[in-house]
């Protein structure tokens, strides 16, 4: 495995997702009172319940990604330790194609499939 490729792959992701969430950051910030959507004001009551509801849509995607920058921040310390590719659960390797797909993966796909069933369960 070639790690330094799979370092690079983290932080390009990285650098994309925390260039995705900042600009989301900023449009989900709160809305200017004057902008007419304030029913107080004088807007529209259903204008400005789906301001709020792209608001709140926008900062439950800038959290994802904050976890998401977590995994990568996760993936790239165990780079650092030499664990990465290991599956978590069982110490199997993960495999290049899966990595190639999603860099920061923790499990096998096995593994994987049953945490994501378990977590349907709930």
């Amino acid at each position: 495995m070639d790690a330094q490729r799979f370092r690079s792959l983290l932080e390009d992701e990285r650098a994309r997702l925390i260039d995705l969430k900042e600009g989301l950051a900023d449009s989900a910030a709160p809305v200017d009172p004057g902008s007419g959507a304030d029913p107080a004001a004088g807007g529209h009551l259903a204008d400005a319940g789906s301001e709020l509801f792209e608001r709140s849509r926008d900062l439950s995607i800038v959290e994802d990604f904050g976890s998401l920058v977590s995994e990568i921040d996760h993936a790239m310390h165990r780079l650092d330790i030499g664990s990465y590719g290991r599956c978590e659960a069982c110490g199997r390797d993960i495999g290049e194609a899966r990595l190639e797909a999603r860099p920061m993966a923790r499990f096998c796909i096995d593994d994987q499939k049953q945490a994501e069933r378990e977590a349907h369960l709930r």
